[in-house]
């Protein structure tokens, strides 16, 4: 593939016609990589309005928390290598937690990948307005990252094999061959996930029975091609008011699953006093065994 400002090109050469097939560069500053036949809906993935009802509740501050951690942890993984390194944020949604990484010294590439075509527009112009696309970055300035925002598959990534050095997945699918593959040897995965009793208040006054958070059930199927290096634990207590917790029911699978007069007397209360509740979340550092 070769990018360019208005249109990428693939060169051919995994066709079995050679086709040169053109995917132009969206005006947000995406490109759509996503096939017809890899599409499970219409619009898969978050619509706008969960989109939009994220940027609210995260550009208030309430998870910033779990994206100074994120950073923390990987800091310290981008400084082992002389060289800027291809990083993948895999579900990057509207890019609250993808932004902050942009700003970490040792990422040259910075991929942004989600099936949701309206995270990655708006996502993609928040770079653009930043001028953290990849067409926007002087060629002989090595110190900034370029952003690359991509309608894609997860489980389909337009990747070559062993071409990233990390990929973060916040909230998002945990694909472990899929993410094996393109990882480099020895590159890193870090996982965040809801941890146990989040949002614990909130889930209670939303439905008759709540099940629990099985935040680490996917390890074993990661652990033919990865190990675990870390894990971290964060929380925050949160203070909401309606607007607020409206937006986090939108933001949540909450916002279909539970019934709608529950979700309407939840509101109602919050219009008299904020409704309290804390949001957990746990991060996993692992890393790829060399080889696999």
């Amino acid at each position: 593939m070769q990018p360019a400002a208005d249109t990428w090109r693939c060169d051919g050469s995994l066709h079995p016609k050679q086709t040169k097939h053109p995917f132009d560069v969206a005006r947000q500053g995406y490109v759509n990589l996503l096939p017809v036949q890899q599409k499970k809906s219409k619009a898969p993935g978050d619509s706008q309005a969960s989109i939009e009802a994220r940027q609210r509740f995260l550009a208030a501050g309430h998870y910033q928390p779990l994206q100074a951690l994120l950073e923390q942890q990987m800091r310290p993984l981008l400084g082992q290598s002389d060289t800027a390194a291809n990083w993948l944020d895999v579900g990057c949604g509207e890019g609250y937690y993808t932004q902050a990484m942009a700003q970490i010294d040792g990422i040259a590439s910075l991929i942004a990948a989600d099936i949701s075509k309206p995270a990655v527009s708006t996502l993609a112009k928040a770079s653009k307005a930043a001028g953290q696309l990849w067409y926007q970055q002087p060629k002989e300035d090595a110190t900034q990252t370029a952003v690359y925002p991509l309608v894609t598959s997860a489980a389909h990534l337009p990747l070559r094999a062993r071409s990233v050095t990390g990929i973060s997945s916040i909230f998002s699918p945990i694909l472990p061959e899929a993410f094996a593959k393109v990882l480099c040897d020895t590159g890193y995965l870090i996982i965040a996930k809801p941890d146990s009793q989040h949002l614990a208040s909130m889930r209670e006054a939303l439905f008759d029975s709540v099940r629990e958070h099985d935040s680490d059930k996917f390890l074993h199927e990661l652990a033919p091609h990865f190990t675990l290096l870390a894990t971290h634990h964060v929380s925050t207590e949160l203070s909401l008011a309606a607007n607020d917790l409206a937006d986090l029911m939108t933001m949540t699978p909450y916002a279909y699953r539970a019934r709608a007069e529950k979700r309407q007397a939840l509101l109602e209360l919050s219009e008299h006093a904020p409704f309290n509740t804390e949001a957990r979340f746990v991060v996993y550092v692992l890393q790829k065994h060399a080889g696999t």
